[in-house]
């Protein structure tokens, strides 16, 4: 393992200190932990990334509707408004 010197805010670090302790860990074991997690979630999405760069399916949208499935469509009259509570003012 490797020391490492960071510059934070006091108050930063006060409250680091703090929540090491109520998690009954150090500064440093917090920190360490921290960056491990952020480099694991990075490393997930970039192999997820790759994957779907890589996929052979196409991810375009299916078909559009056939146009008899349009007409069969219900439709609305000329000015009329669409309300999803009936009898509602």
């Amino acid at each position: 393992m490797k020391n490492l010197t960071i510059t934070v805010e006091d108050s930063v670090l006060e409250w680091a200190r703090i929540e090491a302790a109520r998690r009954g860990t150090s500064v440093s074991r917090m920190v360490g932990d921290f960056m491990a997690e952020m480099q694991q979630r990075e490393d997930a999405y970039e192999r997820a990334y790759l994957a779907w760069r890589t996929d052979e399916r196409s991810w375009q949208a299916p078909n559009a509707i056939s146009s008899e499935a349009v007409r069969a469509l219900p439709t609305r009259a000329a000015g009329q408004k669409h309300s999803r509570t009936k009898g509602v003012a």
